[in-house]
This record gives C-alpha cells, sequence and structure tokens, in this order.
C-alpha cells in the first residue's frame, strides 16, 4: 500500500521533472532552429563566394583570392599553360577541357580528394579555354569549427535551460503542493467534526433498537437493525476518511487488517440492498461455495467494495433486470473472486478502462454522479494487492469481478457461526419469503 502522501510526493516531484524538461527541450529546439539557419547563411554564403571567385578568375584570368586556394589552366592551340603555381595532383581535368573545347560551353564540377573538395569551373576564353580550381579546405574548416562551437553551446544552454526549468517547476507546482495539503487538511478536519454527529446518531439507533427488542414489533426491529448498521457504516467510512489524511501526514501509520470472510460480507450487501431491488422490481440472487472465502484486509474498506458494487448495478439495471452476486475461489485456493453481475445498461467496451478513471461520468450518469465510486473502489482493492475488472456491452449488462488473493487454509481462523447464522436470517426476512437458503445458493 502506497501512502498517499508518498503518492502526492511522487506527483509533485513528476510535475517538476515535466515542467524542467519540457522547458530544456523547447530551449534546446530553439538553440537547433538557431544553429540550424546559422549553418544555412554560413553554407550559401561559402557557396555563393566560391562561384564568385570561380567566375571572376575565368573572366580576367588571375586568382581573385589567397594563392595556395586557387589555381588558373589556360588551353590554347594545343598548348597547357598551367601557370608558376602547379595544380594538385589529378589535374587539370583534361575530359572536361576537350568537352568545352569542342561544345563551347561551360561546366561546373566538384571533385573530391585528399580530404578536401575542390570546385572546378571550365569555360571558353577566346579561342582557348580556360579552367579554374578552387580548393574549399578552409571553407571546410570554418563550417566544422562553427559545428563544434554550436554542440557544445547547445550542450551547455540545454542543461541550463534544465535546470532553470526545474527551478521554475519548483514554484509553478508550489500551488499544487499547497492544494493537496490543504485538500488533506480538509478531509481531516470534515472527517473529525462528522464522527461526533454520526457517533451520536449511532447511539440513539441502538437504543431504539433495545426498546424494540422489548416491546416493539419485529418490522420495528427489522428497520431499526437496518438504522443501527447504516450508521455504523458512515462512522466506518468518516474513520476511514480520517485514517487516510493521518497516514497522508504519518506513512508509517499503516490500518489494522485482519481476516475477512467475502461470503459474510456478500450475505450483508444483499441484505442491505433488498428493500432497493425490492422496490425497484429488480431479482437478486447470491451464489457461494460451502466454505468460507478469506481473505486479508480491512473489513469495512471491504465491505465498502461490495456494497457499491451491488449498488451500483442496481442504478444502472431497470425494472424487470437481474443481479447476480457471486463468491468464489479459484483451482488453488489462493485467488478469491467477487462477481458482479447485471443485466443493465452496460457500457461501451471502448470505456473499459476509463470507467476507473477519476471523474469520468459515463452516459446517462445523474446529476449527482461525479465519477468517483469506481476510482475510489480500484484504490482499495490495489491496496489490499487485488485487481478489478469490467466487462460489458450496451444494453446488454455489465460484469464487475474482484480478485483478492485468499489467506491459506492453515492460517485461517474459524469462523464465527453465531454471526453468520444471523445475518443470514435478517437477510431472508428482509426479502420477506423465508429463509435465506431459497436466496443464496450454494456450490
Amino acid at each position: 500500500m502506497i501512502p498517499a502522501q508518498t503518492i502526492e510526493q511522487l506527483i509533485v516531484r513528476r510535475a517538476r521533472l515535466r515542467i524542467g524538461l519540457l522547458v530544456g527541450l523547447a530551449i534546446g529546439a530553439l538553440l537547433v532552429l538557431a544553429g540550424g539557419i546559422s549553418y544555412t547563411v554560413l553554407l550559401r554564403s561559402q557557396q555563393s563566394q566560391i562561384q564568385r571567385e570561380l567566375a571572376w578568375g575565368a573572366e580576367h584570368g588571375t586568382i581573385a583570392g589567397p594563392p595556395a586556394c586557387s589555381w588558373i589552366i589556360r588551353y590554347d592551340a594545343g598548348t597547357l599553360d598551367t601557370g608558376v603555381n602547379p595544380p594538385p595532383p589529378g589535374f587539370p581535368l583534361r575530359d572536361a577541357i576537350d568537352t568545352v573545347a569542342a561544345t563551347r560551353t561551360t561546366e561546373t564540377t566538384e571533385v573530391h580528394a585528399d580530404g578536401t573538395v575542390y570546385h572546378v569551373r571550365t569555360q571558353p576564353r577566346g579561342d582557348g579555354v580556360v579552367q579554374v580550381v578552387f580548393d574549399a579546405r578552409f571553407q571546410l574548416a570554418d563550417r566544422r569549427h562553427l559545428l563544434t562551437a554550436f554542440l557544445l553551446a547547445a550542450t551547455v544552454g540545454v542543461v541550463a535551460a534544465i535546470l532553470t526549468g526545474v527551478v521554475v517547476g519548483r514554484r509553478a507546482v508550489a500551488p499544487l503542493a499547497d492544494a493537496l495539503c490543504r485538500q488533506r487538511r480538509f478531509v481531516a478536519d470534515a472527517s473529525h467534526e462528522l464522527r461526533t454527529p454520526i457517533a451520536q446518531v449511532h447511539v440513539r439507533a441502538q437504543m431504539l433498537a433495545r426498546r424494540a427488542d422489548r416491546d416493539g414489533s419485529d418490522a420495528d426491529r427489522r428497520d431499526l437493525d437496518r438504522l443501527v448498521g447504516t450508521t455504523r457504516r458512515l462512522g466506518e467510512i468518516v474513520d476511514e476518511l480520517l485514517l487516510s489524511a493521518r497516514l497522508a501526514a504519518m506513512p508509517t501509520d499503516l490500518p489494522p487488517s485482519g481476516p475477512v470472510d467475502l461470503t459474510a460480507l456478500a450475505v450483508d450487501a444483499l441484505s442491505t440492498e433488498a428493500d432497493r431491488a425490492e422496490e425497484r422490481q429488480v431479482a437478486l440472487s447470491l451464489s457461494t461455495p460451502d466454505e468460507p472465502v478469506q481473505v486479508s484486509g480491512v473489513e469495512s474498506a471491504l465491505r465498502r467494495v461490495v456494497c457499491e458494487l451491488l449498488a451500483n448495478a442496481l442504478a444502472h439495471t431497470p425494472p424487470g433486470g437481474r443481479v447476480e452476486l457471486t463468491v468464489r475461489g479459484d483451482d488453488h485456493g489462493r485467488v478469491a473472486e467477487l462477481v458482479v453481475e447485471d443485466t443493465g445498461d452496460g457500457f461501451d467496451p471502448a470505456d473499459t478502462e476509463r470507467l476507473f478513471d477519476r471523474f469520468h461520468r459515463g452516459a446517462g450518469a445523474g446529476d449527482r454522479n461525479f465519477g468517483l465510486g469506481l476510482a475510489l473502489l480500484r484504490e482499495v482493492v490495489t491496496c489490499h494487492r487485488g485487481t478489478i475488472t469490467a466487462v460489458g456491452r450496451p444494453r446488454e449488462g455489465a460484469t464487475f469481478t474482484v480478485r483478492l488473493p485468499t489467506i491459506q487454509p492453515d492460517r485461517m481462523p474459524e469462523m464465527d457461526s453465531t454471526r453468520g447464522t444471523r445475518e443470514a436470517r435478517i437477510f431472508g426476512h428482509a426479502l420477506g419469503n423465508g429463509p435465506a437458503d431459497r436466496y443464496v445458493s450454494r456450490r
């Protein structure tokens, strides 16, 4: 079970890192864009300069740039003149000279040799041909220096941007951390303030139940028993909220857990919803194995899971429908399954994963449906090292399956038979049709 405070810290830390990375990537992208534009401008400038050098040399027969970078070769009346500065090996290009001499056209080419690039322009000049060779090694060196400087500056800039983004993210996320702290404090304060009035209602309901045992009717006693159970569950919910807030402040203060019988929880849940199901004209059924199905956990929290799933099924099942609650174990006895199946509205299979998201409201959700129930149930099941899944189709019903690890038989305590019998009796009377075995099938 991950403490709430730890989860909040993870959320805040991830938000800070995300903001830092986004700021760093944004600045890094701007640096890359600026560097790309600078490199493109330099490249085009060098290409233009080279073409001007070649055109000047071919036009005037002289070298406009440094002598070590350019060579002019003249071909006239079958005589080849390379001048006082001999060209590099492989030059002149005789094929280009012969082609231009025959066609009287201008030809340009590039030659890659000796780790550099030679730009060659061959064109007619008078009755002969002139060939200009330009060595671009200095331009290539300028490009390499520019790229090296840019990469170094970009690396330093991105690191500085990420650090700046982390600082900015810390300040930007500070209101979120404060809001989470205020929310946790509100839950603690509200839970604490609700404990007293709920406890008073519970005590008064118990007193009325005792009076009904002495001189009241069976119907009044059953109603008061349900009222006592409802107030008890309200108190448990408030205690869980208060405990959750306290755990967020003190993660090491873990809630107590013990063996919980899913069969007893299922019987109790159906007895609670029996009147509501009868009012909505929905048939309820329960299927359990002969032996108890024991899991380890917090009984009040698991009771909420069963009750909320059953209430959710009733809320989405029209009159004349059916809701089946099944408790079973797998073949190896290591996993317990709680299955709630209904013949109600169902849902789109594409929304299966979104059903358990906070504030997700499906089609037809009422005004008071805030989309928190299934999300909270998944948190409870996950904290008990279990899983909850949903399967359904529109207008074909839905099936929710909760899987929890069971307690091994050698460590399973004896079941309180008195409590189980009383709960089964209450369930049977709540439906108003005799013993519970007519509605609880044993497999």
